[in-house]
């Protein structure tokens, strides 16, 4: 970098000099207080104007406030090293992050606004977004991330359908918006996954890298697409619970035997490495749990216990996405901001109460269904403990330049 350049950048506020930073210290601060306030309005201790009603809140937040907000972070941050060029940073950034938390606001306080200013401020972060992020990558002819994109823009168009399940009173498009909305965040996460976390096995445990196989990371991702697709497209609601039983039970199988091709009884010492091998288990745990669902409604399967399409839904939110997202943040905000890669014992708490409240959220509700508030109450507290654990160690990191000089 220019030395003119660098005095460019030492101006700049270290806040807003990658977006990484704003995003994970805002999306997870703002996971607390979203879980707080929905554990508290479910038990009716507190009454909010939420936009919509509080089941919606929830789910739409959850997914389109804080998951997207870690996704636009780590994607802005990582464009940079994949073009070379510099990314979204400054004055622009903050632009996005103040329409994000706008939004956020705007959820929170919509029963007093009116419904087309939520839903435009809304809508328009990820399209915006994904200008920023498509032009870098344009800009050097850099095809292969460039399917990021669409998956953006998809993902606005499920947070469009829960909007307009709202508008026109029609509940199923709202439950389609939010279920294709989390099998495209799975989706994402699978793909990243695949990336990374061989990567930083091998250079966490000094040893040599996996392989892929191409025939087993087509067979998973594709699943994965095909699933995405379905619900996307509301082609679950003609295909038989059979066959959707099968598409989830091929897809668990798949990730499954991904998952243990990476080693993950290897990585017991680095923390920032089994965290993130425990979040993948999450995927296929979910993908298995709704086979089962799907199995049972087709009356192919019969048990004691009935499971939830909600109860299997929630392993790949609070399980897969609420554990993946917190051990990516914790090594990513380390690597990002020129700070040796080994966390402090707290955090190994963390990553383990965020287990423990998918554990909670998913086992605990399946096994004592009478308990069901009680069980969600501690999911919510061990997501809390767990996110404030984040932010207490890291929002100094984020908040202060680089320990190595750098820019960034």
């Amino acid at each position: 970098m220019q030395v003119t350049q660098m005095e460019q950048e030492m101006r700049l506020t270290p806040l807003l000099r990658q977006a990484f930073r704003p995003f994970f210290l805002f999306g997870a601060s703002f996971s607390i207080v979203a879980v707080g306030l929905w554990i508290a309005m479910l038990g009716g201790w507190v009454s909010l104007p939420v936009y919509g009603n509080i089941l919606f809140w929830h789910a739409h937040e959850m997914l389109f406030g804080f998951v997207t907000a870690i996704i636009l972070g780590f994607l802005l941050t990582a464009v940079q090293n994949w073009t070379g060029q510099r990314a979204t940073h400054g004055k622009t950034l903050f632009v996005l992050v103040m329409l994000w938390s706008l939004a956020r606001l705007a959820l929170l306080f919509g029963a007093y606004l009116p419904a087309l200013a939520v839903v435009l401020i809304d809508l328009s972060v990820m399209p915006i977004a994904a200008l920023l992020f498509a032009r870098l990558l344009l800009n050097v002819n850099q095809t292969r991330n460039l399917f990021f994109v669409p998956i953006l823009l998809l993902l606005t168009a499920t947070n469009a359908m829960m909007h307009a399940g709202l508008w026109f009173e029609q509940y199923a498009w709202q439950v389609q918006g939010a279920y294709a909305a989390v099998f495209l965040i799975t989706l994402l996460m699978s793909v990243i996954g695949g990336r990374v976390i061989p990567m930083f096995t091998a250079n966490g445990t000094g040893t040599a890298r996996v392989s892929a196989w191409a025939w087993l990371e087509r067979a998973a991702l594709g699943c994965s697409w095909l699933i995405a697709a379905m619900f996307l497209f509301s082609l679950d609601r003609v295909v038989s619970g059979a066959v959707l039983a099968l598409l989830f039970a091929f897809a668990c199988v798949f990730h499954t035997i991904r998952w243990l091709r990476w080693r993950p009884w290897i990585t017991w010492r680095v923390p920032l490495v089994w965290s993130l091998h425990g979040a993948y288990a999450f995927i296929p745990v979910g993908l298995g749990l709704l086979a089962i669902y799907y199995a049972q409604s087709a009356g192919l399967l019969a048990t004691h216990i009935q499971l939830a399409k909600s109860t299997a839904l929630h392993a790949l939110t609070v399980g897969a996405m609420g554990s993946l997202i917190l051990a990516m943040m914790a090594r990513i905000s380390l690597g990002h901001s020129g700070r040796p890669l080994k966390s402090k014992p707290v955090m190994s708490v963390a990553l383990l109460l965020i287990v423990l409240a998918a554990l909670a959220r998913v086992v605990g509700i399946v096994v004592m269904p009478e308990a069901t508030f009680s069980w969600l109450l501690v999911a919510a507290l061990g997501w809390m403990l767990s996110y404030g654990c984040f932010v207490g160690v890291y929002q100094n990191i984020l908040r202060s330049p680089r320990a190595d000089g750098r820019p960034g």
